[in-house]
């Protein structure tokens, strides 16, 4: 039985940890970032609808149509449409104000964005006026001005869907909103620009995405699921196209400024991906092995995110395990080496900070400062040779303060917020577990839940 045991953490093991290097090895490809001025001097070739999903928005609507009038893009090759999903306040006619294109739908019994934009690119598609590519964007989104430009640029070059940037509209309203920001940067960067580097499909976000009009016919949206992005990204590769990479085309996204509201929206997402993968992991894999495919390899690998995440938790605790009670399973322990672990700590702490620097979120002198603080660790070392708990603790305690004091009285509130926020973000990633049990449990429940916006921001306070 034991050795039974040893051989089957054996194997879980070592699988994790293979996912784990392959998701490392594919950040390092995010950290190069080509210049690519091809936009400027590409010709606007292709006719865009731009299409805003509104379910309740009375409060934002105006902001995002104003954006997108304000696109630098021949006015005569794109055009506005509101989808007002099962409205009852003043959302369409605060639209209409703006003399764009306003569509009410009314079907209480199938709510939710998926099923709005299917039933919005059925008109289209029936429409006189043909347009070459739809963009689909969320009623709280901001739109650079170069959006369109950097879109028809990547269509340009062949790609029938692309990925805009998703930034962040609020990221100074909250610790919640801040670990958004984190989040999507470092994703930006490591994941979708990783992917776009290595020749791999992108994953649609949701929002501040093209598709060719020819191809969206031909597959069909059908995406009505709580991530109908992924269900739509996993169906192109199916077929066969990868989703481009436009890092340029910048969309500013509202992040909800409550850990509750955070909580419901991940929990939708993880019932997304569970219902996802259920359906096309399988179907990816196979088709990964017949073709030899990578790129529908690394597509079933994201669609069962969620169990990855609990897998690497799991694996964690049972490396802890074997190193505190000396139990006969296997672990991978090389980080439980001293200078080893110390080193891997200190990195790990600091490549967030890093690529918010790359990608001009985080100024050079506060990635200073968290260089010097991620030497916590090496400092109580030479405080204490054998630390106990409350050493520990306390020794670390007094640490931060000393930093807290440093960061208020040398570089204010602004940049003592952005170092309390980044420790907090911890916290915000630990939620991702049980926020990710729930909804792999509750994959079934469809319900979808709308975040209530409370102010206005334009495009020229983000930009």
């Amino acid at each position: 039985m034991k050795e039974f045991i040893f051989n089957f953490t054996a194997i879980f093991q070592i699988s994790i940890f293979t996912i784990t290097m392959y998701y490392l090895i594919l950040s390092l490809f995010g950290l190069y970032k080509r210049r690519d001025n091809g936009a400027e001097k590409c010709m606007p070739k292709n006719t865009f609808a731009l299409l805003v999903a509104a379910h309740n928005e009375e409060m934002v609507i105006a902001k995002i149509i104003e954006s997108l009038k304000d696109i630098d893009y021949p006015k005569d090759m794109y055009d506005i449409f509101v989808i007002a999903d099962n409205c009852d306040d003043d959302t369409a006619s605060i639209a209409r104000k703006y003399n764009v294109n306003v569509f009410e739908r009314k079907v209480p019994d199938k709510k939710g964005k998926g099923y709005a934009l299917e039933w919005m690119f059925n008109k289209i598609f029936k429409m006189d006026k043909q347009y070459d590519s739809i963009a689909v964007f969320d009623a709280d989104n901001l739109v650079s001005r170069n959006f369109l430009m950097e879109m028809n640029y990547k269509l340009c070059q062949g790609y029938k869907v692309v990925q805009g940037y998703i930034d962040s509209k609020n990221p100074n309203d909250s610790w919640i909103t801040g670990s958004y920001s984190i989040s999507f940067w470092t994703a930006n960067r490591l994941f979708q620009l990783s992917r776009s580097n290595l020749g791999l499909s992108n994953q649609i976000g949701g929002t501040g995405f093209c598709m060719n009009t020819e191809i969206l016919k031909q597959l069909g949206w059908g995406a009505t699921c709580l991530t109908e992005d992924l269900e739509f990204t996993c169906k192109l590769v199916l077929n066969g196209y990868k989703v481009g990479w436009a890092h340029n085309a910048v969309v500013y996204d509202e992040k909800p400024l409550t850990l509750k509201q955070s909580w419901h929206q991940r929990k939708r997402w993880m019932k997304g991906f569970t219902d996802v993968a259920s359906r096309f992991f399988f179907k990816l894999i196979k088709k990964a092995l017949r073709d030899k495919n990578l790129t529908a390899l690394d597509c079933a690998i994201y669609t069962v995110q969620p169990f990855v995440t609990l897998l690497i938790g799991l694996s964690a605790f049972i490396t802890i395990l074997q190193n505190t009670h000396g139990l006969n399973i296997f672990v991978i322990n090389i980080y439980f080496i001293p200078i080893v672990w110390k080193t891997f700590s200190i990195v790990q702490f600091l490549v967030t900070p890093f690529i918010m620097m790359l990608e001009n979120k985080l100024s050079k002198k506060m990635f200073s400062i968290f260089v010097l603080y991620s030497f916590n660790i090496v400092v109580l070392a030479l405080m204490f040779d054998s630390p106990t708990l409350l050493e520990t603790v306390s020794g670390s305690i007094l640490y931060l303060l000393i930093f807290v004091i440093g960061i208020s009285l040398l570089g204010g509130k602004n940049s003592l917020r952005i170092f309390i926020w980044y420790l907090l973000y911890g916290i915000y990633t630990l939620t991702w577990i049980p926020i990710t049990i729930q909804g792999i449990l509750d994959k079934n429940n469809k319900e979808w839940n709308h975040t209530k916006h409370i102010r206005q921001i334009s495009i020229q306070e983000v930009e």
